[in-house]
């Protein structure tokens, strides 16, 4: 009878409904979809129609004309193969620092300081502290740290640890150590977050049934964990890969240290070779893609925070 009233029947009622809904979820879709194409879209055709370019017939150094120049991505690893590979050895290694380091300290204050709201907050709040200074003040601190006058340099020599020719700025030590220091917040806070919403019921019944608090975290805690590990490990993997400030001569890094992101750096602003930089930049990308989503589903789980 309502439906009557209302001048339709049941099922054309039922029919409509969906259509609204459907037009309202595009409708709330649009700005993110047009801000998707206009800031992420576009500049990621332009830097492929960019990678494809061939040098200008006049030899203008800069200039370039539009082309298919598939040999640009043949040069470019032909020519950075070592920066290429110390990229993302450098980005593996600072990763599996940073997760060792972060778990224990993202466990301590989910678990252990749960019922001490006083000392969870202060050591959230050290976790986070870093990003209230600019990391290129931070990294420089570290390079006056551990440059060659420094203290901890003249300590490592007067032990005969170190050589008298001996230093730390622009070793892999030194690129590492950064790259660990200013991402460890990026892995600690989502490991946290699982962490702060594991069932601590479920770890008691693992001691209930016996189990030793080392099978408790591999079979109980661990797991629990492991959507905030994943999410941990990409937030610092794949911004530690492009990475160019910790790696430059101008703080931490030196010419044996460059990274992926200097080599970039320097085609653009200083060789203004832009083809081979927009190669660099999309083989990038296209291998961050592959490597996080060959991870993702080897570790079993999209549950992505």
């Amino acid at each position: 009878m309502a439906f009557v009233a209302l001048g339709g029947s049941a099922p054309e009622a039922v029919k409509q409904a969906p259509r609204k809904t459907g037009r309202v979820a595009m409708l709330l879709l649009l700005p993110g979809m047009a801000y998707l194409a206009l800031f992420f879209l576009t500049p990621f055709v332009s830097l492929i129609l960019t990678s494809l370019k061939q040098p200008d017939p006049s030899g203008v150094i800069g200039r370039y004309d539009f082309g298919f120049e598939i040999g640009n991505y043949v040069y470019a690893v032909s020519q950075y193969l070592p920066q290429i590979l110390r990229s993302f050895s450098f980005a593996l290694i600072a990763t599996v620092i940073a997760l060792a380091v972060s778990y224990p300290i993202a466990y301590f204050i989910a678990v252990k300081a749960r019922n001490k709201p006083l000392l969870k907050g202060m050591l959230l709040t050290l976790v986070v502290a870093p990003f209230f200074i600019s990391m290129l003040l931070r990294t420089f601190a570290w390079k006056q740290i551990f440059s060659n006058d420094s203290w901890i340099v003249n300590t490592l020599k007067d032990f005969g640890i170190f050589g008298a020719d001996s230093y730390i700025i622009g070793t892999n030590f030194a690129v590492i150590f950064g790259l660990v220091y200013n991402f460890i917040p990026f892995m600690t806070l989502p490991i946290f977050s699982s962490l702060d919403r594991l069932d601590l019921r479920l770890v008691e019944a693992g001691a209930d049934l016996y189990a030793n608090p080392a099978t408790t975290f591999r079979k109980i805690t661990f797991p629990l964990s492991l959507p905030g590990v994943i999410s941990g490990t990409l937030l610092t993997f794949i911004p530690i890969s492009g990475d160019y400030v910790v790696a430059s001569r101008d703080f931490l890094g030196g010419p044996e240290t460059a990274m992926m992101g200097n080599v970039v750096e320097a085609n653009f602003l200083r060789i203004q070779d832009y083809p081979t930089a927009s190669a660099l930049s999309v083989m990038l990308m296209a291998a961050i893609v592959v490597l996080v989503s060959a991870y993702v589903r080897k570790s079993g789980t999209e549950d992505l925070l």
